[in-house]
């Protein structure tokens, strides 16, 4: 099952033997990109509470390096430098997951996807196909809003309710299908029954006729999830609770998995 998301993120432990400078520079970027990309100097201040002279230091040496730009505005931008860095990481992760999501579309027989929470939106890292002629079907880097997706119900689920009504509250909550939740109280409702059974449902959320069991990679370095997607005729209310099932333990296998990739 998934636990209650904490109403604050715990403090990070620094390693004794990392450098201040670089965790500090790594903390605004990751700022950065939970509040979707844009901050201003004082934003990253409160945010982060180092004091201003600190951060003008580092974010001038990441303007200068293309990690981050300056808007008209006099606000910062996450910049063009990171873009070939998350398109190599992107591929690595889908390298990485590729086995366990075999793994589900032997077990399940439908599409097995690996999703990641970026700013504000979803974005697809890989996918499996269903062998079946008619299946899912979600372009590699396609970015979806995560209220009407079970994937980004489920990262969704992992949040403190702050942090998500922030989130929907940038993004709005448009109306994909008839079924799609677009409150925000609704929405918390749901994130509430996803933790307490564990896996995330889009019945027809996001287009009629499919259905997709999401949970998301606990104890993993990054904001992943992964799920099953199929025609609802096919991946029926009554398979639900198994595959998700199959999903969590999974998740498991491939929060191991990334967590040997990553550095001690």
């Amino acid at each position: 099952m998934i636990r209650e998301a904490e109403e604050s993120r715990p403090a990070k432990v620094r390693d004794v033997n990392s450098v201040q400078s670089v965790d500090r520079a790594l903390d605004l970027l990751e700022l950065m990109v939970s509040a979707g990309g844009t901050l201003g100097l004082s934003e990253l201040a409160a945010r982060s509470g180092l004091p201003l002279p600190t951060i003008h230091r580092l974010v001038r040496t990441m303007v200068n390096r293309g990690y981050l730009r300056q808007e008209p505005s006099r606000r910062y931008a996450l910049g063009p430098r990171l873009i070939p860095l998350g398109d190599a990481a992107g591929r690595m992760l889908g390298t990485w997951a590729r086995p366990h999501l075999d793994a589900l579309v032997q077990q399940v027989g439908e599409t097995a996807n690996l999703a990641m929470l970026e700013g504000d939106s979803v974005v697809y890292v890989a996918q499996v196909p269903s062998p079946h002629s008619m299946r899912m079907f979600t372009e590699v880097g396609r970015r979806v809003l995560p209220h009407c997706t079970g994937v980004g119900k489920a990262l969704l689920s992992t949040l403190p309710a702050d942090e998500i009504r922030q989130i929907v509250r940038r993004t709005g909550m448009p109306a994909q299908t008839e079924k799609t939740i677009t409150t925000p109280d609704d929405l918390l409702t749901e994130l509430g029954r996803i933790r307490e059974r564990g896996y995330a449902i889009d019945d027809g959320e996001q287009e009629m006729g499919v259905r997709c069991v999401a949970v998301p990679v606990g104890d993993s370095p990054l904001p992943v999830a992964i799920s099953v997607s199929g025609p609802s005729g096919r991946l029926t209310t009554e398979r639900v609770a198994d595959v998700g099932r199959l999903l969590l333990r999974s998740a498991d296998e491939l929060a191991v998995a990334l967590r040997a990739e990553s550095p001690a």
